[in-house]
């Protein structure tokens, strides 16, 4: 069992991406559901699947024929021992806007283009660049 599921999910991506990897398998939950959709509309995933044995497989992208990820780094910030919070004029900018910082939020798991133009803040869970 795994207390902390999202640290979890970006250390699967992490390491299959290191290995160059076609798919990577991450355990079904709503939060990885919700991470996984995102990955797919910003573009950092092909697609992903979910199984009914309980598991999510997601299809990773590569660029040129070096097959170099599209995933440069995955960054856990808020953790379990301690969260970091912030409100819509904190959300910080990964690489100028070219990376994303995902949200929990009250109105759910989002990204930080999101959470700013509805003006909402939250809970900081990881950036994506």
């Amino acid at each position: 069992m795994v207390n902390d599921t999202i640290s979890d999910i970006l250390t699967r991506i992490r390491n299959a991406n290191l290995i160059k990897s076609q798919t990577v398998s991450i355990p079904l939950t709503r939060i990885s559901q919700k991470i996984s959709t995102i990955l797919e509309k910003e573009g950092f995933i092909e697609s992903f699947q979910i199984f009914p044995s309980s598991e999510i497989a997601l299809r990773l992208k590569y660029k040129g024929r070096d097959r170099k990820p599209c995933i440069t780094n995955l960054k856990r910030i808020s953790k379990p021992g301690l969260r970091i919070y912030a409100n819509h004029k904190e959300i910080p900018k990964i690489l100028g806007g070219m990376g994303i910082v995902i949200l929990s939020t009250s109105q759910g798991i989002m990204t930080d283009r999101e959470a700013r133009f509805y003006g909402i803040g939250g809970e900081i869970l990881c950036s994506i660049w």
